[in-house]
């Protein structure tokens, strides 16, 4: 239906970084910190000398105030850099499955008519305050970028109200002939009432009238009750990731390229320097109405 390398480029234009760079063939992003899809490396093809690019990414990111990190799936390369990146002192982070479903075929599974939701173009502030309540994670700064990573590809924005104003939220990226599904959020107290199946069904039957085939999402692999909601919709397991991200000093010794380079001079910063800011999660979704209905994306 779809593969995996090619689920990888829509995940990224679906939720694209502020900033991109290539080190030797990978795809550094950076967005201030704010998800961790857009400020991680996705490894595309192979580099000619693997160690010396892991190094440069950790310069990199550090000039940036930021964690380095990777997102590592089955096109990953080279095939061994989980491996690479782990005996370096990497921690894993998120293990996270995609699910894939042709949109023709979702509405049938799912029960009812189709439901009254608010569908635009652009996220109103009525639909953002509500994502960034359930979901946000900093200050103003930290919001803005996100909005501007929301806005940034062509989407969809649906809203379900009920009697006390907005009770859920979701974002369908629209990207050629497929489209992914972020943002999935629910107030609190209105939490398993059918408000994200509604969503779920509006954004989906409003993105088939667009011409979208196909749909994809991210959910985190311990979200058994979102996952659930999703195969109910139609959704099957179409690939896999997850980030590995060094939160101390790497853990093995430098290459000898990086020793002459410390030796002319250029160094990393030390961690007591390092600000360390912390990605938040990347729109994957992390939980559903019944818990949170979190970023689906990255994130």
């Amino acid at each position: 239906m779809i593969s995996t390398t090619e689920l990888d480029e829509l995940m990224r234009r679906g939720w694209p970084a502020i900033r991109e760079t290539t080190v030797d063939g990978w795809l550094a992003r950076f967005s201030g910190g704010v998800t961790r899809r857009a400020n991680s490396v996705l490894p595309f093809r192979s580099p000619s000398e693997p160690e010396r690019a892991v190094c440069r990414v950790e310069e990199l990111y550090r000039c940036h105030g930021l964690l380095p990190a990777f997102q590592l799936g089955p096109a990953a390369r080279p095939s061994d850099l989980d491996a690479v990146l782990a005996r370096r002192g990497y921690e894993l982070r998120t293990p996270t499955v995609v699910l894939v479903a042709a949109l023709g075929e979702v509405p049938h599974h799912l029960p009812g008519s189709r439901p009254e939701i608010h569908v635009q173009h652009r996220p109103d502030p009525s639909w953002t305050e509500l994502w960034w309540k359930v979901d946000g994670r900093g200050g103003p700064d930290s919001r803005a970028i996100a909005h501007e990573i929301l806005t940034a590809v062509p989407a969809l924005y649906a809203s379900r109200e009920d009697r006390h104003g907005v009770a859920a939220v979701g974002r369908l990226a629209l990207v050629g002939s497929r489209a992914g599904l972020y943002c999935m959020a629910t107030r609190p107290d209105a939490r398993g009432r059918g408000h994200a199946s509604a969503i779920l069904r509006g954004l989906l039957e409003r993105a088939a009238e667009c011409g979208s085939k196909y749909a994809w999402l991210q959910v985190t692999t311990d979200n058994h009750a979102a996952r659930a909601l999703y195969e109910r919709a139609g959704f099957r397991w179409a690939s896999h990731y997850h980030y590995r991200e060094l939160t101390s000093p790497a853990a093995i010794p430098l290459g000898e390229h990086q020793r002459t380079a410390e030796g002319k001079g250029a160094r990393n910063p030390s961690p007591e320097k390092d600000s360390g800011t912390r990605p938040t999660p990347d729109g994957s979704h992390a939980s559903t109405e019944e818990k949170t209905a979190a970023y689906t994306a990255d994130p």
